[in-house]
């Protein structure tokens, strides 16, 4: 069986709360903005090898 029984679930309190800050907006936005950066990054290289006359 599962759950329905006394004390089952999260303790109170909230004590198992995200507290490492890896989940706030401010954190999420630099990983995408990151990402974003990286993947234009990865774009231009493929572009100068692409238009490189020597790509050895």
């Amino acid at each position: 069986m599962h759950g329905g029984a006394a004390r089952t679930g999260a303790p109170p309190g909230n004590r198992n709360a995200r507290k490492h800050g890896m989940f706030t907006g401010e954190a999420v936005a630099e990983r995408n903005n990151v990402r974003t950066l990286l993947d234009q990054a990865g774009e231009l290289l493929r572009e100068l090898s692409r238009a490189s006359p020597s790509a050895e």
